[in-house]
């Protein structure tokens, strides 16, 4: 969420900024500005009504000592319409404060510098690229025919208990799947994350500490006897750990990793571009989160970056970096980089990462600030990736790793797997 007092000191500024994700802003902006005005003003008439009423108080208190009750029933009678009047004031100032939180949730976070211009996924900016394209046999299939071929993942039989988009991992498939995981905790581990296991469930404010709600109502699954969230990425549990935290300078960065399942909706999400292991209801990843000071945030992404990247050149499989323009970058980012596979089989790229820096957007939700060397508290800057999401990665493998005999399996996955080959 962005802070009032920035927006109220800097209206052009944001308008402008919000023109880079093609949002006209300007009547939110102003709206924004006005409401935060009539709420001050109502506060500060508030506070003087209670100012007033306390001194009335005292004294009535010195009126009745000295035995001069008349006059201190005059005074009684004005304190009882001057908390008539603070009662009105007081419901009106929480109504306007929570009408400019709610205006303030539809504005999303203001783009970094170097984001580029765009609208559509076309327009992003393809920073880096390793990694030479595989030439496959002739008669290479797409992963969705590999798995039924070697029986290691049934969408059949996911169908038949939950639905599409929730497949079921079978033999050395499964065993490949809990590889990649336990590889990229590792390499997390080994990098100075801190591993965790968190809910899978979340409750409405930790949804909205991240900026999943309101933004991404639509697309969580929601248990509505209980209020609970399915998670849609362990961001959400993981951040919101430090969710009404005051850290000590000293105590940053603070870094952590998890492995959960998630869940999202895809509401119409359709077509041959979604098929196989391309899109999932639910689908495994493993998560970076980073809590950082704003002077080493940027240098702390460009390390999250080169991590991700370290991960894919072990994996050897291609992949390329994209800086996100404005019009393609989530909500709650103010710089995304998108790491993605290239599918031979497929012929086309698959995303398999996002590693973003929110700055203070997040922190502001969550009330997570820092007290710096002098004492003052100061909102932290939070960043987050994917390390990495686990169905395109695997979808990338069964591809890429294909061969007449069977799929090899990446070196650096053997001493997980246990096996060199799927045949």
């Amino acid at each position: 969420m962005l802070q009032i007092a920035f927006i109220r000191e800097n209206q052009e500024k944001v308008i402008k900024a919000l023109a880079k994700r093609n949002i006209d802003a300007k009547s939110v902006v102003e709206e924004v500005v006005q409401l935060d005005e009539t709420r001050r003003a109502t506060q500060v008439e508030l506070d003087n009504t209670l100012s007033e009423s306390n001194k009335l108080s005292k004294d009535i208190g010195e009126l009745m000592k000295a035995g001069e009750k008349s006059k201190a029933a005059i005074l009684k009678e004005k304190t009882v319409s001057l908390k008539e009047k603070s009662k009105e004031l007081g419901e009106k100032a929480e109504a306007l404060a929570t009408e400019l939180t709610n205006k303030l949730y539809t504005l999303p976070n203001l783009p970094a510098d170097i984001v580029p211009e765009g609208k559509t996924p076309d327009d992003n900016l393809n920073v880096f690229q390793e990694g030479d394209i595989p030439v496959l046999h002739e008669g290479a299939q797409p992963h969705w025919e590999l798995v039924k071929k070697y029986d290691i993942i049934d969408f059949e039989l996911g169908v038949k208990i939950a639905g599409a988009g929730f497949p079921v991992y079978k033999g050395k498939g499964a065993r490949l799947q809990r590889a990649l995981i336990n590889y990229f905790l590792d390499k997390n581990t080994a990098a100075g994350y801190n591993e965790v296991q968190v809910p899978h469930l979340v409750n409405e404010a930790s949804g909205y500490g991240t900026g999943q709600l309101p933004d991404k109502e639509g697309q969580m699954y929601h248990s509505t006897i209980d209020d609970l969230y399915l998670i849609p990425t362990a961001e959400v549990p993981v951040t919101n750990l430090f969710r009404d935290v005051l850290l000590s300078e000293t105590e940053l960065p603070v870094l952590y990793t998890a492995y959960t399942p998630c869940f999202r909706r895809e509401a119409g999400s359709y077509g041959a571009h979604v098929r196989g292991l391309n899109r999932l209801h639910q689908f495994d990843k493993v998560e970076i989160v980073r809590v950082e000071h704003p002077d080493k945030s940027y240098e702390a992404l460009d390390g999250m970056v080169e991590h991700v990247k370290d991960i894919l050149k072990e994996l050897k499989l291609p992949y390329r970096v994209l800086r996100l323009c404005g019009g393609d970058m989530g909500f709650t980012s103010a710089l995304t980089y998108d790491f993605e596979v290239f599918s031979t089989a497929q012929d086309r790229w698959l995303e398999i990462s996002s590693v973003s820096n929110f700055e203070t957007f997040q922190a502001n939700r969550l009330k997570l600030r820092f007290k710096d060397k002098e004492g003052k508290n100061h909102l932290a800057h939070t960043l987050n990736g994917s390390s990495l999401a686990l169905p395109r990665v695997l979808a990338g493998i069964l591809e890429n790793y294909q061969t007449p005999e069977g799929i090899v399996i990446p070196e650096v996955l053997r001493p997980y797997c246990g096996f060199d080959i799927i045949n």
